[in-house]
């Protein structure tokens, strides 16, 4: 029938129609879709290049300051030593994580390390919490010799026996310091918040610190009353002991260093130990030699 042929050649029309529309739509599709990773190549390619160039401003700018390395920040050893359940993690723990633990459990041997700024100067603290019962006592020797400040602590609700053992771990660090006794030490009182249980009095306290010639500051780990004091005046003291050290080495360097040189020839044979001219006496007399006396003169006073 006419009409049949009619519909067969309008549905091969649509197919026909169909195809182009989504041949048409593809090749659409397809142009957008390269123009849209063309834009992303390109600008990737631009922030790459601006990355390059910024890291290369960074580097030029540290070559033109200096080529010299960051130092690292300071390091300063705190020992905290007393007797067991005086409070010395608890006084570690407050300085370092700001937090107080209630719960008592004996430490062995416990380190830390922080990052303060001290003066305006920023410095790394190394705090070593020791165990403070006698199991561990011959072990304290290695840890003392490794100190450069100790925090010496005793409990103001414990009976004078706190006390009498901070004296003997004192003499144990000044013989394992060679018997230096101007080691950078403070006298602790913890535990000041329990005023109404105190058996030490402060008086005892300050007149046990005051015989050992080193300041002592009550603290409380509870309330944090007085914690960042007794760290800081300890790494203080700890700075101004390394700079006396550094010093007093410098001074022996340079006296080991000072040699004095006695020159013989025509133009200074009749120069002497003190700087005169002997020729200007007497133009006959030969020159003094210089004596082992004119020697010890002459490095003490330097007139050479």
């Amino acid at each position: 029938m006419p009409w049949r042929a009619s519909l067969r050649d309008l549905r091969v029309q649509v197919i026909q129609e169909s195809r182009r529309f989504t041949l048409r739509s593809g090749n659409v599709l397809s142009s957008q879709w390269n123009k849209v990773r063309r834009f992303v190549r390109s600008k990737s390619s631009s922030t790459q290049t601006t990355s390059n160039s910024h890291q290369q401003g960074i580097i030029s700018g540290d070559q033109s300051k200096g080529s010299q390395p960051i130092s690292p920040p300071q390091l300063y050893k705190i020992i905290m030593v007393g007797s067991g359940g005086v409070g010395k993690s608890a006084l570690t723990l407050q300085f370092m994580y700001d937090e107080f633990v209630a719960d008592y459990e004996p430490t062995k041997a416990d380190s830390y390390r922080k990052k303060v700024i001290l003066d305006g100067e920023e410095i790394q603290v190394d705090i070593l919490d020791t165990a403070g019962q006698e199991d561990y006592a011959a072990i304290r020797d290695n840890y003392f010799r490794s100190g450069e400040g100790f925090l010496c602590v005793y409990s103001i609700t414990e009976e004078v026996g706190g006390l009498e053992n901070c004296e003997e771990l004192r003499d144990q660090i000044i013989r394992v310091k060679d018997n230096d006794d101007r080691i950078p030490l403070i006298l602790i009182g913890n535990k000041s918040d329990l005023e109404d249980r105190r058996k030490v009095s402060r008086s005892v306290g300050e007149n046990r610190a005051k015989n050992w010639g080193v300041p002592l500051i009550e603290t409380s780990a509870k309330t944090r009353e007085n914690v960042d004091k007794a760290f800081f005046d300890l790494l203080r003291i700890i700075r101004e002991d390394k700079r006396r050290k550094c010093g007093k080495s410098q001074h022996k360097s340079d006296g080991r260093s000072f040699v004095p040189r006695l020159s013989v020839g025509k133009n200074t044979a009749g120069v002497s130990s003190s700087g005169h001219n002997d020729m200007d006496k007497d133009s006959t007399s030969p020159a003094r030699p210089m004596t082992r006396k004119g020697w010890l003169s002459c490095c003490c006073c330097r007139c050479c």
